[in-house]
């Protein structure tokens, strides 16, 4: 996976790296069906007129499921009863079924195990704050970036998710917020970081459509900033350099996890590709393309990456450059080597790139009580696997 909202590890394994971004998985597999956040509206009206319909119902169908979030028929009342079935089977199938859901943070944090029509599963995670609430989706069920302190990276790359199944993560976390059911009355999702199951720029074109739908306005989209969108990437420099010349508003976040190349080709092995000079050059030209200041995340792991000299390697590596950097204290899973640094040592880390100018917070490790790092659930849930740790409450 890119980056995760809590870093997750997990014992090595001898996954292949996968880098390239075309298509929707391996030849030959079942692509998810057909559906309405798949296109663009100009293509939802030419689908409604070749379903024998006229262009118009897709408008309609565009604001059930972005304005009402809906995709019920019983509850789209402004078309014809003989109508709603078949438009919604044709332009709204059910491309994700919630699996499992747990919440923790007194109901703030709410994390959903989807299945994919063809039995796949990917994790969704909404997370609630006075100011905002931020929801993290995936991109890939699995990951082939084989990060080996990341549960995701345990399980290898089952195939990319389509537009649609990226975009129906952050509906069901509006349509959630909207209904009262998360603590603190009718909200809505005001920030959404790529930073669940999988590398976003290895499914690159479904990403840039998914991110499209989120920010279109309503009723062709959900109308969210692009600013407040973050993508975010192991460090896949060619996609980096594309993502800039598509002149959008949204962060990028780089997850680098160490400063130097040897220890990165153990971390991230997409680092023998593409060296951390390579990666961080990529970045800020990003910078400087969109005037968006880099997240640069930094897992913090236990006499691994978290000496002293790392920190002030990385704040020269990062002085005078448009960045930020987000310490991520690592949530362990059962068995692991991977466990998170020491408190004092961790504030000492911070404390060295704060004294150098460079702008750096410690991430809020919400939901590590539902195993809350991306991959964790979905590990759990694998025939044979152990129990998932913590409760929902």
């Amino acid at each position: 996976m890119a980056s995760t909202g809590s870093a997750s590890p997990g014992a090595a394994m001898a996954v292949p790296l996968t880098i390239t971004a075309a298509g929707d998985g391996p030849p030959g597999r079942a692509r998810p069906p057909r559906h309405l956040a798949d296109l663009r509206p100009c293509d939802r009206r030419a689908a409604a007129e070749d379903l024998g319909h006229q262009g118009f119902r897709a408008d309609q169908l565009s604001r059930h499921y972005f304005a009402r979030m809906t995709d019920e028929p019983a509850e789209m009342t402004d078309l014809p009863a003989r109508l709603r079935d078949g438009l919604a089977a044709a332009l709204l199938p059910r491309l994700l079924t919630a699996e499992r859901e747990l919440s923790c943070d007194r109901g703030m944090t709410r994390k959903t195990l989807w299945r994919g029509f063809d039995g796949a599963y990917v994790e969704s995670v909404l997370m609630r704050y006075p100011d905002r609430v931020t929801m993290c989706v995936s991109s890939q069920a699995g990951c082939g970036m084989a990060c080996p302190f990341c549960a995701t990276g345990q399980a290898g790359l089952t195939r990319n998710l389509s537009t649609a199944e990226i975009v129906a993560q952050v509906v069901a976390g509006a349509r959630a917020l909207a209904d009262g059911k998360v603590p603190g009355g009718p909200g809505r999702i005001s920030n959404i970081v790529f930073m669940g199951m999988g590398e976003p720029l290895a499914n690159y074109s479904k990403v840039l459509a998914a991110v499209r739908r989120m920010t279109d306005r309503v009723p062709d989209g959900l109308g969210i900033s692009q600013r407040a969108v973050t993508v975010s990437t192991v460090g896949m420099v060619p996609a980096i350099g594309r993502l800039a010349a598509e002149k959008l508003s949204v962060r990028l976040a780089v997850s680098l996890h160490a400063p130097d190349d040897d220890l990165r080709d153990e971390l991230v092995p997409v680092n023998r590709r593409w060296k951390v000079a390579e990666v961080l050059d990529a970045a800020w030209q990003y910078a400087a393309a969109t005037g968006r200041r880099v997240s640069i995340e930094y897992a913090m792991i236990r006499a691994v990456n978290d000496q002293a000299w790392r920190a002030e390697a990385l704040a020269g590596l990062l002085s005078g450059h448009l960045a930020h950097v987000n310490l991520i204290p690592l949530n362990p899973t059962p068995g692991s080597r991977w466990t998170a640094s020491d408190p004092q040592v961790a504030r000492e880390f911070e404390g060295r790139l704060a004294a150098r100018g460079i702008p750096v917070t410690v991430r809020d490790t919400r939901g590590t009580q539902i195993d809350g790092a991306c991959g964790q659930l979905a590990a759990s849930s694998r025939p044979g696997a152990p129990p998932v740790l913590g409760r929902a409450g």
